[in-house]
């Protein structure tokens, strides 16, 4: 799939790394000029590849698989890539709960707060 090649502003002061803020912007066709103090949006910070990975993932409505496949790399990995684009954007995932070790285990069951079965049942998941 062919695609044009634009360039893209920076996002960052090549200066002080923050924020580079939007304040002009040119109509192509005629050179209007607007200036102002405008929002980016929440994509203008991701890479080409980026929205690619973006693109392929809501194509396939989301399926981590056919992401998987388009990458050419293993589930984690694509897992991890992302992962890394939701962080990228402000979605950051919630990390799970620990999982408890075998000792925690061992010891919520001599507590009484779990039963063996259950113990067993979450040795499983571990």
């Amino acid at each position: 799939m062919a695609r044009s090649t634009t360039r893209r502003p920076p996002s960052n002061c090549p200066v002080c790394n923050h924020r580079l803020a939007t304040t002009r912007l040119t109509c192509p066709e005629c050179s209007t000029e607007l200036s102002g103090a405008f929002t980016s949006c929440e994509f203008c910070v991701l890479t080409n590849e980026d929205r690619d990975v973006l693109r392929v993932f809501l194509a396939s409505r989301g399926n981590m698989k056919e992401l998987e496949r388009h990458l050419g790399v293993s589930y984690p990995t694509a897992r991890a890539r992302f992962d890394a684009l939701l962080a990228k954007i402000g979605i950051d995932r919630p990390s799970a709960a620990p999982s408890p070790t075998r000792v925690e285990l061992m010891e919520q069951v001599a507590r009484g707060e779990i039963d063996i079965d259950e113990a067993l049942k979450r040795l499983d998941a571990i």
